[in-house]
């Protein structure tokens, strides 16, 4: 039987890169998106080629009762989870801090970090009886390095969800279940033109130790390492992919 894998925000970028690698590994896979239903759909297709089975659901992570449903779809769909890559998150223009106003903190704490750790706690709710699991959450080099004068909510939402991750992690760790967190760096994928700077990785790629921005399919490489049986020790860490930066 297939392991089952809930992917969050699986429509573009770091999260169908996750997908596509995960269905040629032999997972069946659990799909959200919230605006983007053609590229959800897309994702899901090369995945069934590679011999996945797939549901693919919309899903707004700042909405508790969404999650509820989600979660009840996938039981539905495959009576069982035995991994979670906990990807869906957002980033606003760049901005300082004193010209952000509370709806655009409300609105990316809700997403990145309450949203997060509400689809963590029911993925552990079906994983402790069943014996373990895995839970990977996607958190930025953002939380080590602020990025001052231009995302500075968005890295302090991944800082929370670095805390997150140890203190979940020696939480489930006595049950089976091992909770990571990937941080990347400069990443060519479309968060960057949702920030305003569509250029960004491109630009400041040359500034890293390897001079370079690095692709949404290094990031999968990771993240599905840290799935498999490779990584079995491996909990509560954050492993960066980054280029050294």
């Amino acid at each position: 039987m297939r392991p089952v894998c809930l992917i969050t925000g699986a429509s573009a970028g770091i999260g169908a890169a996750c997908a596509t690698l995960a269905a040629s590994r032999g997972y069946d896979l659990a799909l959200t998106y919230n605006s983007d239903p053609k590229g959800a759909e897309n994702v899901a297709d090369k995945a069934r080629a590679a011999g996945a089975k797939v549901v693919v659901l919309q899903l707004d992570v700042a909405d508790p009762e969404a999650i509820e449903a989600m979660y009840r779809a996938v039981d539905d769909h495959f009576g069982r989870l035995d991994a979670l890559i906990n990807n869906a998150g957002i980033v606003a223009e760049a901005a300082r801090l004193t010209d952000m106003d509370h709806a655009r903190l409300r609105q990316i704490f809700d997403v990145n970090v309450i949203g997060a750790m509400l689809v963590a706690k029911g993925a552990v709710a079906r994983m402790e009886p069943a014996g373990g699991g895995v839970i990977v959450n996607i958190s930025s080099a953002a939380a080590r390095l602020g990025s001052a004068n231009q995302y500075l909510d968005y890295a302090a939402s991944k800082g929370a969800i670095d805390t997150f991750t140890k203190g979940l992690s020696d939480e489930v760790a006595p049950n089976g279940i091992r909770v990571m967190a990937i941080a990347p760096g400069l990443i060519e994928t479309d968060i960057h033109m949702k920030g305003g700077q569509p250029d960004r990785a491109a630009r400041l790629g040359g500034s890293t130790p390897m001079g370079r921005a690095g692709s949404a399919e290094e990031v999968a490489n990771a993240v599905i390492w840290l799935l498999g049986d490779e990584a079995s020790y491996v909990t509560g860490s954050v492993l960066n992919v980054t280029g050294g930066r």
